[in-house]
């Protein structure tokens, strides 16, 4: 009798139970990096089985094999495969699938360091790039038509919330013979299942959501097994290999997965709500707004919108004001104050601006945008914090910053600390 299929919660609590190998309710780590065989016999299949957990632990690993099986069931895919972090999920899959010759297509808006393996590391070594906006989606399927090997697409994209199509890349892709392959970070597998429209490969940064605590760096690559195997074959040149510790981080976070994600979904909701009607704020992008021109896409193939938006003030001073947010960079986990770049040598942090700099000019990226990443504060009755709303407070003088706020939020304690009538400062 086929058991009846199991809710994202259920799963991410009970998924890996088969997995255990013994009675202990907490999953053992397996630090050990070889395994012995009993005899030539077992040796022989040990090393010659794709992803085999006991062999060593490039190949496979019993704690990463257990974390890959959840996270292979809640995005509805045959099997997966872990890497030492998101990128190398990326590199894996497009290392892993494309030769010199090959033509591959991909978004004007990506993740940078998706970016970059498109646009330097892969002409590099032979493969034709074609980048397309992702909100044209005639133009992304036209390029597809044209001949590719491989099509890649983020949605949402990070940092600009643009959607893509993935069903109309899906056909595109499948019709012309392509792979394609959806990074699905932003959305994580309870708000998008990218593989439920055709998409053939996901990938995740699993240091963000799947995380959630910023206390790991992984990835994970999503699809059939006869695919999965043939990424593995790359990751063992490349060397992404996870670390068993890092992956016991990972399953133990992921069991509040559909907590944390469903608070980000309120939050940011809420927040960008406030701030569409915020005097200091220019534009607000995300998807759960009904003022997004995408948001008749994102209502029809994603269940949640995500806890990540953009906004550009009027101003670059308003954000100096901002008395909630972290100044980091990275979503996806629970509050940790981190300074961004903050250890990096001078020249770095200049290469990395510029690169930046390059990268929102093609993205159309307002000046004077910032990105906001949302964590699951709650208060009474579930209802998100109103001091998690306040996301800017003006900075205009003779007028107090909360003067136009609801009575809830002018309650908190950063407003009641100033009177009516005195700027922020």
């Amino acid at each position: 009798m086929t058991s009846p299929p199991r809710r994202p919660d259920t799963l991410l609590i009970h998924a890996d139970r088969e997995d255990s190998g013994d009675a202990a309710l907490a999953p053992s780590i397996h630090p050990s990096v070889t395994h012995a065989a009993s005899d030539a016999d077992q040796f022989a299949e040990m090393a010659t089985r794709p992803r085999h957990p006991r062999f060593y632990t490039r190949y496979g690993n019993p704690t990463h094999e257990r974390v890959a099986r959840m996270i292979a069931r809640l995005e509805g895919g045959e099997a997966a495969l872990m890497t030492a972090s998101g990128m190398g999920a990326v590199s894996a899959v497009l290392l892993g699938l494309l030769a010199a010759g090959d033509r591959a297509v991909a978004q004007t808006s990506h993740y940078m360091g998706t970016t970059q393996l498109f646009s330097e590391l892969l002409p590099r070594f032979g493969v034709r790039v074609e980048l397309v906006d992702q909100a044209d989606t005639a133009g992304l399927v036209a390029a597809v038509r044209r001949g590719a090997r491989l099509v890649m697409v983020e949605t949402p994209s990070n940092p600009t919330m643009t959607l893509t199509d993935l069903r109309a890349v899906a056909e595109a892709a499948r019709a012309a013979g392509a792979i394609s392959v959806a990074d699905n970070t932003f959305a994580t597998p309870l708000n998008q299942q990218p593989l439920s429209y055709g998409i053939d490969v996901v990938v995740h940064s699993a240091t963000k959501y799947l995380g959630g605590h910023h206390d790991l760096i992984a990835g994970v690559v999503v699809s059939r097994t006869a695919l999965v195997d043939r990424i593995w074959q790359s990751t063992i040149a490349l060397g992404s290999t996870l670390g068993a510790f890092d992956a016991w981080l990972l399953l133990r976070g992921m069991r509040t997965l559909s907590l944390r994600v469903a608070r980000a979904n309120d939050n940011a909701l809420a927040v960008a709500r406030f701030l569409e009607g915020h005097p200091a704020i220019e534009a607000v992008h995300y998807p759960g707004l009904e003022s997004h021109p995408q948001h008749a896409l994102a209502r029809s193939q994603m269940r949640g919108f995500g806890g990540v938006l953009g906004a550009a003030a009027r101003r670059l001073r308003a954000y100096a004001a901002v008395r909630v947010a972290t100044t980091a960079v990275r979503a996806g986990g629970q509050p940790r104050r981190r300074r961004v770049a903050g250890g990096a040598r001078r020249g770095d942090v200049r290469r990395h601006a510029r690169r930046a700099a390059d990268e929102g000019r093609r993205n159309r990226a307002e000046p004077g945008a910032a990105r906001l990443r949302h964590r699951s504060h709650r208060g009474p009755a579930g209802r998100p914090r109103a001091s998690a709303r306040i996301a800017v407070e003006r900075r205009a003088s003779g007028r107090h910053p909360c003067g136009p706020h609801p009575a809830a939020l002018r309650s908190q304690p950063a407003c009641r600390a100033r009177p009516p009538g005195r700027a922020a400062g």
